[in-house]
């Protein structure tokens, strides 16, 4: 097994053959949530919810994200964290495929109900591979770009698919979520780092912990908001 496995990571199943772990582990459930609660909070900033489009835009979101630019940052790492289970051809499959199907909705509503969609449309879909596959010689392969495009996108996404319009508290609320997503990557490479090396074994919990805390925290306080706006319908 490559050294550089991920296979023990507190959010990779330990049940089930080894490639159906490794696929789990690939899509980061925890930070893909995270991200997707911000278009779920960005949506609920709208004065009228139309709950079909938070599940629409949740789907885009898991698909262009959970799958896609994650299977693209396997082949843009310089290191193999999930070893090599998945060539090539079937990372490129996951990274297309995926990418398809969230475009394919996305288009749908930016053609018939909210075109300013397409701007973060293509924002994102520049950020998975400049991002992943570290394009341009890595020059948005750092964190603030990392908190741009998962942190203060996903949130204006949302309120666009709303209301196709962007809004004063939409652009409060998206940096707040950027400065998370900051929070959050700053966090987890000297994470990723300590568990590589193995070392400082304390130092790294404390940061697992952290790590726990604002993805998790974030999914919760989401699901909160939705529970309360469907309460108060």
């Amino acid at each position: 097994m490559n050294k550089d496995t991920r296979l023990n990571e507190w959010f990779v199943p330990k049940f089930g053959p080894i490639k159906f772990r490794i696929f789990i582990g690939l899509l980061f459930l925890p930070y893909t949530g995270m991200c997707i609660s911000f278009t779920i909070i960005g949506s609920l900033l709208s004065p009228i919810v139309l709950w079909e489009r938070v599940i629409a835009l949740s789907v885009i979101y898991a698909l262009a994200l959970g799958v896609s630019a994650h299977a693209a940052d396997v082949l843009g790492s310089k290191t193999k964290p999930w070893g090599n289970y998945f060539n090539k051809r079937q990372l490129w499959l996951l990274t297309i495929s995926g990418l398809t199907v969230a475009y394919t909705i996305g288009v749908y509503y930016i053609i018939f109900y909210v075109p300013l969609l397409g701007i973060v449309a293509i924002l994102e879909g520049f950020f998975v591979f400049a991002y992943n596959l570290e394009l341009f010689k890595g020059f948005f392969h750092n964190n603030f770009w990392f908190a741009v495009s998962w942190g203060v996108l996903p949130v204006l996404a949302g309120f666009i698919m709303q209301t196709n319009s962007i809004g004063f508290l939409s652009i409060i609320v998206s940096l707040i979520a950027g400065l998370e997503s900051y929070i959050e990557i700053r966090t987890s490479r000297p994470y990723k780092e300590l568990r590589r090396n193995g070392r400082d074994k304390n130092r790294m919990k404390k940061l697992e912990t952290r790590l726990k805390t604002v993805s998790l925290g974030t999914i919760v306080f989401s699901t909160i908001l939705v529970v309360i706006r469907l309460v108060a319908r």
